[in-house]
C-alpha cells in the first residue's frame, strides 16, 4: 500500500481544481475520499491547517523584472545540461512513485531506509510528503505560472508529463518543497548527516530547473513553503510521535548500499 503514496501524490498534484486548502466540510471529505480511493496515506495536516502560501510567498517574479531575466538566464543555462549525467539525476528526482526517492536521501543520511526494514521512518517521508506538496497548491492555483518549457520549447526531463504539467502552476515548486522539507525531517533524525541531507534536499528541488519544468525562483520559493510545513508539523502529535519512533529504530539501521553518485562526485 506505502508504494502507492507516489503514485497517489502525482494525481492528487494534477487534479488542480482540487489542490487547494478545502473550505468546507464538503471539500475535506472529497479530498479523503480522494486519498482513500488511491490506496494511500493523508499527510499529517488537515489540509486547512497548512500554511497558506499565498500569505507566505510574494508572487512571482513580474514580465520584464530582473527577477524574471534571471529566471530566463539559470534556465538556459540549465538547458546545457541536457543529455549529461546531471539530466540523468533530474529524471531520477521527478519520480516520487515507488522507493528511488527515499533511497536517494537514505543514502545521504548513510542508512538504509526502507519499506520494510525502517517502517517508522518510512511513514515519516511518507505521509510528510503530502504535507510538504500540498502547501504549495494555493499559490500555484492562484498564480498559475507557465513552466519554462512553455516559454523556451526546449524539451522537458519527463517528456510523458508535459500534458499535465502544461495545465499545472510552476509557482512555487511542489518536488522543490518536499525535497527540502525530507532534508528537514531526516537531518533531525540524523544530525551528523545534515549537511549531506541538506544538499539533497536542494538538489532534488534544482532537478526540476535543470528539468526544464520549473523556474529557478519557484525552486527557492518551494523552500520556504517546506520551511513553514516543518515547522507546523511540530505541534501535530502524531508527527512527533512517529519522528520519534523513527529515530529510535536508526539507531540499529543498516548501512545505506549501493550509494555512488557520479554526479556529485564529479563535483566535489
Amino acid at each position: 500500500m506505502m508504494r502507492k503514496v507516489g503514485a497517489m501524490l502525482s494525481v492528487l498534484f494534477l487534479m488542480s481544481s482540487s489542490m487547494v486548502r478545502p473550505a468546507t466540510a464538503a471539500d475535506d471529505a472529497e479530498y479523503r475520499a480522494k486519498v482513500a480511493a488511491l490506496g494511500g496515506y493523508a499527510g499529517y495536516l488537515d489540509p486547512r491547517a497548512l500554511p497558506n502560501s499565498i500569505a507566505l510567498l510574494p508572487p512571482p517574479p513580474a514580465p520584464g523584472s530582473a527577477e524574471e531575466a534571471r529566471d530566463v538566464a539559470i534556465a538556459a543555462a540549465d538547458r546545457k545540461l541536457a543529455a549529461t549525467p546531471r539530466w540523468d539525476l533530474a529524471r531520477r528526482d521527478a519520480e516520487l512513485r515507488g522507493d528511488p526517492s527515499v533511497k536517494s536521501f537514505g543514502c545521504a543520511a548513510a542508512i538504509e531506509i526502507t519499506e520494510k526494514g525502517t517502517p517508522n521512518t518510512y511513514r515519516l517521508l511518507r505521509r510528510s510528503l503530502l504535507d510538504f506538496g500540498l502547501g504549495t497548491y494555493a499559490a500555484k492555483q492562484r498564480y498559475r505560472r507557465p513552466r519554462p518549457f512553455m516559454s523556451n520549447g526546449s524539451a522537458l526531463c519527463t517528456p510523458n508529463e508535459e500534458q499535465a504539467l502544461r495545465a499545472d502552476g510552476s509557482y512555487p515548486s511542489g518536488h522543490s518543497a518536499i525535497g527540502f522539507g525530507w532534508g528537514l525531517v531526516l537531518a533531525g533524525l540524523v544530525p551528523g548527516r545534515v549537511d549531506a541531507l541538506m544538499r539533497r534536499g536542494i538538489d532534488f528541488g534544482d532537478s526540476r530547473a535543470v528539468c526544464n519544468v520549473h523556474w529557478a525562483s519557484d525552486v527557492e520559493q518551494g523552500r520556504v513553503v517546506a520551511a513553514a510545513v516543518f515547522a507546523r508539523l511540530q505541534a501535530e502529535p502524531a508527527f512527533r510521535s512517529d519522528f520519534e519512533a523513527a529515530r529510535a529504530e536508526l539507531v540499529t539501521a543498516p548501512a545505506a548500499a549501493d550509494c555512488a553518485d557520479p554526479v556529485r562526485a564529479s563535483q566535489d
